[in-house]
């Protein structure tokens, strides 16, 4: 099976390309992407200068697999305009947002908790796969903004965070 990593650099080049629509295969495993036709401004990450990239369609990331333990993903962090330069932390894929590993278990971060790079924030579940998603900076949770259990998008902000 393809590892989300993997399916990342497949978005990518789906992405900078004309192709409109991918699948593929393997061992019973299915991966299938298509182009939106809306065009939906995405911001790639940039190390202390932020400026906003061209304009591109969203690719959406269908991912057939049953794997029971969460894997770890890393999820983008973008600028915000915010007069107070508060980052956001988004979703890396398509999927159902869930704050907690159950739901009789605290979640994991909510407004004022102070996270690291490598703290996992949230899960997001794709096609029964539910994969936990990670900082990847250091900050102060200053906003939830999505509830649990609500479906994202790929790019969809998920938490404001203000950088230490």
């Amino acid at each position: 099976m393809l590892k989300i990593q993997e399916i990342r650099e497949i978005i990518k080049l789906i992405d900078q390309s004309d192709i409109e629509e991918f699948s593929y295969e393997h061992e019973g495993s299915k991966v299938k992407l298509k182009k939106r036709t809306a065009t939906v401004p995405v911001v790639e990450q940039q190390p202390i200068v932020q400026q906003p990239a061209a304009v591109q369609p969203p690719v959406q990331a269908v991912v057939e697999a049953s794997a029971p333990a969460p894997e770890k993903v890393e999820a983008k962090v973008e600028g915000t305009t915010n007069k107070e330069n508060y980052l956001q932390i988004v979703s890396p894929m398509v999927g159902t947002f869930y704050q907690s590993p159950s739901p009789d278990t605290p979640a994991y971060v909510q407004v004022g908790s102070q996270v690291k790079a490598d703290t996992v924030v949230c899960i997001v579940e794709a096609m029964k796969l539910f994969n936990e998603i990670e900082a990847e900076l250091d900050g102060e949770i200053v906003e939830v903004l999505v509830k649990d259990g609500e479906l994202v998008e790929y790019g969809q902000p998920l938490f404001s965070v203000k950088p230490r």
